[in-house]
């Protein structure tokens, strides 16, 4: 069995059991079960022996605060990565499932006062991901100051520069603290240099799977390091009591 704090049991080999414990433990973050075989550091050429890690975890959570084009695009890239989807807005004329058809649940409600109801019903962790593309203040910074005063492993908002700064003007005026702005990823995502919505929720996505796998954004082919690394304490701190 492994979870985020340790072990318990063993295959009988050392390397087996450090090699399985650290894919357990990404599979972990990601709330899915697989099949990997141990070898070399790249996997290519692995032919050791065949595991298959069975991951207890209910899946992540990705919220998604709003109802456009960025939102159906983002929802779309959250279930491939293993996220169970929730796209929430108060518009409800605009907030439907056959809009967002790549959403687990679409709710109807303002964005704060949903991630308050689920934070209170205990059905968010260290693992959940918010993000908030209303483009809308009165919308934006309520459910920012939230998240931000939670325990979350992503918090990021769309928008530009200005809109940013703007933005975390006045979350300083509702008391966010800095320790807890240095948090929010805005403007979110990578610089990948794309604009529209399917490129913007890759860039996102993107950047939800740096901060979780502690990856350092780099061309591959630029880079001699092994391809695949041990997910970093920092990572496996937050991750849910799975087991394997």
């Amino acid at each position: 069995m492994c979870w985020d704090s340790g072990t318990s049991g063993s295959t009988g080999d050392s390397v087996l059991d450090g090699d399985t414990a650290g894919a357990a433990r990404r599979l972990l973050g990601q709330g899915r079960s697989d099949t990997f075989r141990t070898g070399p550091a790249d996997g290519d050429s692995a032919a050791g022996p065949r595991v298959f890690v069975n991951c207890l975890a209910p899946p992540p959570r990705m919220l998604v605060y709003g109802s456009n084009e960025f939102v159906s695009a983002l929802a779309c890239q959250g279930a491939p990565l293993g996220f169970r989807v929730t796209v929430c807005d108060a518009r409800s004329v605009f907030t439907t499932p056959e809009r967002f058809p790549d959403a687990d649940e679409v709710v109807v409600d303002w964005p704060h006062r949903h991630l308050a109801a689920e934070a209170a019903a205990g059905r968010i962790d260290g693992r959940t991901v918010v993000v908030s593309l209303t483009h809308d203040p009165k919308f934006d910074v309520p459910v920012l100051q939230a998240a931000l005063g939670m325990d979350l492993a992503y918090v990021g908002a769309l928008g530009s520069r200005r809109t940013a700064e703007q933005r975390r003007a006045s979350l300083r005026a509702t008391g966010v603290r800095h320790d807890q702005l240095r948090r929010l990823c805005s403007p979110a995502g990578l610089d990948l240099g794309g604009a529209s919505p399917a490129e913007t929720a890759l860039s996102i996505a993107a950047e939800i799977l740096l901060l979780r796998h502690g990856g350092r954004g780099a061309r591959l082919s630029g880079t001699t390091a092994a391809i695949h690394q041990e997910a970093p304490t920092a990572v496996l701190s937050s991750l849910g009591a799975g087991r394997m």
